[in-house]
């Protein structure tokens, strides 16, 4: 394998290697749509549209019409959807599942606005589906825990 060497870093690395990571959230949700529609706009981000490649698979036979649903008058995965920042964030996939959110996530999401914009985010975050928790300062800067629609922690600082 030959080494390029980045101009900007003057680092070595393999030609045709993929350069860093992405990085994919995965949330497991009974309504992965409802759940994407409110983190696409809590996070201001694009859902995605599979409207196209969904009905290439069916008209491929590849997806049965019983895999698709209808998503605000477009075609979409029954059990997946997905939103992405347009700014470079990580992706965040739903997955359906069929058991019940039954403990605290391992992982959650901190959305850092500042001390500023913090009440007036955690207001929106409510209106749009969200239930506060607990707000804190313990571990440093005010922070208030909440759910997002289907139970999944996140945080707002």
């Amino acid at each position: 394998m030959s080494q390029a060497v980045d101009q900007t870093t003057g680092t070595a690395s393999a030609t045709g290697a993929a350069v860093g990571t992405r990085v994919q959230v995965v949330f497991d949700a009974a309504d992965p749509h409802r759940l994407a529609a409110f983190w696409a706009q809590a996070l201001r981000c694009e859902r995605e549209d599979h409207h196209d490649v969904v009905e290439h698979l069916v008209r491929s036979g590849r997806l049965p019409a019983e895999g698709v649903v209808e998503v605000a008058g477009r075609k979409a995965f029954r059990d997946v959807a997905a939103c992405r920042s347009t700014t470079g964030g990580p992706r965040l996939f739903f997955q359906r599942v069929p058991e019940p959110k039954t403990a605290k996530n391992r992982v959650h999401l901190d959305l850092q606005v500042g001390e500023q914009r913090r009440e007036a985010e955690v207001e929106r975050l409510v209106a749009l589906g969200a239930s506060v928790l607990w707000t804190t300062s313990d571990r440093g800067p005010v922070t208030t825990t909440l759910r997002d629609p289907e139970g999944n922690e996140f945080c707002v600082s």
